[in-house]
């Protein structure tokens, strides 16, 4: 626990066999209360392995998506009492070592998100992002900032930290089971007034780790637009979008 906070670290995973262990070795449990592994019917031992390291598993029959699995990780982390909420990728691209650092901006309640950011100390680059990636980033971050009228460093990273209010307030069941989900939820929880903080987080790339392919980018990118307007929009009563409305879907019911 954190300042008497119960948090939760929830795993989506997919094909994560060879990291999993790395990833959960570097955790610092002593702050931790509970690790929820969601294997999106991965191929490989990822499950197994999950098993063996005492995670509590929740395996999808079949491949439901990325957005989708995140969904399940934290329908699971509500269920089973989590105040703090951290979302880290199990490829061991983003260091564990943060998880208290971000957990605890949320438990003193500081922040309602925290995002470990890849940007703030040229932490990508340093660690191999491609260079078409970095620019995307940069370039999506921008459009996002000046349409959202924010001023993030990056709206991307697969390593954030949340309250429980803010799972249960926000319509997370309207948005994407795919990849664009990350942007939606960062998007509502700008939208509906939630703080936002960020923490430089370094990032290694290296073969093991999990990697968007070029058509799925390019979906996400454009996906990344849509949201980006759909924003705009529903904050200038132009047109009001689901995944905006504080009537939408949540995760464990209307509440």
């Amino acid at each position: 626990m954190i300042h008497e906070k119960r948090v939760s670290v929830v795993l989506p995973a997919f094909n994560a066999e060879l990291t999993l262990e790395r990833t959960v070795a570097e955790i610092p449990h002593e702050f931790v209360d509970d690790l929820i592994l969601v294997d999106d019917a991965s191929s490989d031992r990822t499950c197994e392995v999950a098993y063996d390291l005492g995670l509590h598993v929740v395996s999808h029959e079949t491949n439901q998506g990325y957005g989708a699995n995140q969904k399940t990780c934290y329908r699971k982390a509500l269920e089973r009492g989590a105040d703090v909420v951290v979302m880290l990728h199990p490829d061991y691209q983003y260091t564990p070592k943060l998880l208290t650092a971000m957990a605890s901006l949320v438990a003193i309640e500081q922040y309602d998100v925290v995002l470990g950011s890849r940007i703030l100390s040229r932490g990508a680059l340093r660690g191999g992002m491609p260079m078409y990636k970095y620019v995307a980033n940069r370039a999506l971050t921008l459009f996002q900032n000046f349409l959202l009228n924010e001023k993030l460093s990056e709206y991307h990273t697969g390593y954030r930290a949340f309250s429980r209010r803010v799972l249960e307030q926000l319509p997370l069941s309207e948005n994407s089971n795919g990849f664009v989900f990350d942007n939606q939820m960062l998007a509502q929880a700008l939208y509906f007034g939630f703080e936002v903080g960020e923490i430089s987080c370094p990032a290694k790339y290296f073969p093991e780790a999990s990697e968007i392919s070029l058509l799925p980018s390019i979906r996400y990118g454009f996906g990344v637009l849509a949201t980006s307007v759909a924003y705009r929009s529903a904050r200038f009563r132009i047109r009001q979008s689901r995944i905006f409305s504080a009537s939408g879907r949540r995760l464990n019911g209307n509440l």
